[in-house]
């Protein structure tokens, strides 16, 4: 066989554990919290979030801005930690290669 078709089916197999390795970790969660526990967010290693969960004793009118930084720490916290699950399990797929669009 050529090189050219041996690299073809490698590129095709690679597409393959790529392609179930995207599926896999659209399924996979990381849970991050702020404000001791208060706020808690659940986002995809597709770099999605899943939920958004707030202890209601953390709820106060005169609070409401902290609350939404809260919020916003959790909601990056979990997406970092879910981008660098989602990079992990890529690489290893793609064998260290930084491929575009992908990661």
């Amino acid at each position: 066989m050529s090189s050219i078709g041996k690299l073809m089916k490698q590129a095709a197999r690679i597409q393959k554990q790529l392609e179930a390795k995207q599926a896999e970790l659209a399924s996979r969660t990381i849970e991050a919290t702020s404000g001791g526990g208060a706020v808690k967010v659940i986002a995809k290693c597709d770099g999605t979030l899943a939920a958004i969960k707030i202890d209601p004793q953390a709820v106060t009118p005169s609070d409401i801005t902290l609350l939404e930084d809260l919020v916003l720490t959790a909601a990056n916290n979990a997406l970092s930690q879910a981008k660098e699950v989602q990079n992990q399990e890529m690489g290893s797929v793609a064998g260290g290669l930084q491929l575009p669009g992908l990661m």
